[in-house]
């Protein structure tokens, strides 16, 4: 019997009703010889809903505590899926992170996962128990309740099937897979059958809102093949068809994928822009502006550093955009004066829009057609970034849907078997 993993998301569980359809979705894997382990998320909107109660309580909650009232979203769904499995005469078993003993830092809010602990769930597995395990948290070595960030089940998820080695992690969603880019803005946009884990990696990290980035890299480091997923799709469709549907997520790098220069587009509306305007140019300077950021723990993304003749350089930083004012405020009160800067300047209204895809690395010309493309739409480029496998830009957030769109068709991807 094969070990799988499947994680559900948020909308997959969102009502009572949808946690009896998952219920005999994962009952048809059972019944057909499978070891399972289950991952859900909290119910849809739940966490939001709890975290605005730490706020009317707290304007800033403190860290611990939040991580203590968001942690609790997941521990009712497993409960409740429990119950729905047991009703279809399964042997289910829900645990939370802490009673799995899934090991963190002390980030709270943003934790990072050190071990899992797997003996329990082992002992169940053989037991024929269906296991559920709370995603998004875990303890810390305090035994401090944490919890991953926005998303951190899928992390959860390919976690325990790195730890458990199983044969697959299926990632089930409200959408049926990863496409080439968000079909509300393209819809010409294709599902791709596969996807390597360099470009889900940088379609992650680039705004897609598919898998969170932190499980795309543990995936990658251990090597487990994840598949992307619908949970809308009827729950008594054929095993076969449900586990070959969607998005496989793999190192293997087929001919198929080799043929296909740019794989996807990527863009995040969620960035903001910072420059140190005419800063000395001098050894250790872009420690000195971004020591006190990191400091704060506050996530860099692109960086450009342009020096001039007389000495000076202008140094500019994307962040996030929650983070703009945090980071501004930093840069304000501890890093413009010391480096003596001549200005310190924001602006919160740009988006990022990235062309992503293995091909490049043996295909030229890349570049220059996405440049030429937003230049023909009037799209001004603010900054640029590149890599390997990507090209990112950085324009008003205002041009963001017209340089998708300009771009999905500039490179073709509305082309071709889905």
């Amino acid at each position: 019997m094969s070990l799988i993993v499947q994680k559900y998301g948020g909308t997959s569980v969102g009502s009572v009703e949808r946690i009896k359809n998952v219920a005999q979705r994962i009952a048809k894997w059972r019944r057909a010889g499978h070891r399972m382990v289950i991952v859900p998320s909290a119910m849809s909107g739940e966490t939001n809903r709890l975290i605005a109660l730490a706020k009317d309580i707290q304007p800033v909650p403190d860290p611990r505590e939040l991580d203590v009232v968001a942690s609790t979203g997941e521990q009712v769904t497993i409960g409740l899926l429990a119950m729905a499995l047991k009703q279809l005469g399964l042997q289910a078993k829900s645990y939370t992170g802490h009673q799995v003993r899934v090991l963190t830092d002390s980030a709270f809010n943003k934790a990072r996962i050190i071990e899992i602990e797997e003996r329990r769930i082992r002992a169940d597995l053989e037991a024929g128990t269906i296991v559920l395990v709370a995603g998004f948290q875990g303890q810390d070595e305090l035994g401090n309740i944490t919890t991953l960030g926005r998303g951190g089940s899928d992390t959860s998820a390919v976690a325990l099937a790195a730890a458990l080695r199983a044969e697959e992690c299926l990632i089930y969603t409200d959408v049926d897979g990863v496409y080439t880019t968000d079909p509300r803005i393209v819809p010409e946009a294709r599902r791709l059958k596969s996807v390597t884990f360099e470009e889900m990696l940088e379609l992650s990290s680039l705004g897609s809102k598919v898998l969170q980035i932190r499980s795309v890299e543990f995936a990658g480091k251990y090597r487990v093949r994840l598949r992307v997923l619908s949970s809308m799709s009827e729950a008594d469709q054929p095993l076969a068809v449900e586990a070959a549907s969607g998005t496989l997520i793999t190192y293997e790098e087929d001919t198929n994928m080799e043929q296909a220069v740019i794989s996807g587009i990527a863009f995040s509306r969620d960035e903001a822009k910072i420059t140190l305007t005419r800063v000395p140019d001098r050894p250790g300077i872009a420690y000195q502006i971004l020591g006190p950021i990191a400091e704060a723990n506050i996530d860099v993304d692109m960086i450009i550093q342009n020096t001039s003749v007389d000495g000076t350089t202008d140094f500019s930083f994307t962040v996030h955009r929650n983070e703009y004012a945090k980071a501004m405020d930093v840069l304000g009160s501890k890093v413009k004066n010391h480096v003596a800067a001549q200005a310190l300047v924001g602006d919160p209204k740009i988006c990022k829009v990235s062309v992503v895809g293995i091909g490049m690395r043996s295909h030229v010309g890349i570049a220059s057609l996405t440049f030429r493309t937003l230049s023909e739409e009037g799209i001004n480029i603010q900054m640029i970034s590149t890599s390997e496998i990507k090209i990112s830009v950085v324009v008003e957030d205002k041009y963001m849907e017209l340089a998708v769109r300009a771009l999905h068709k500039a490179f073709g991807l509305e082309q071709g078997a889905a």
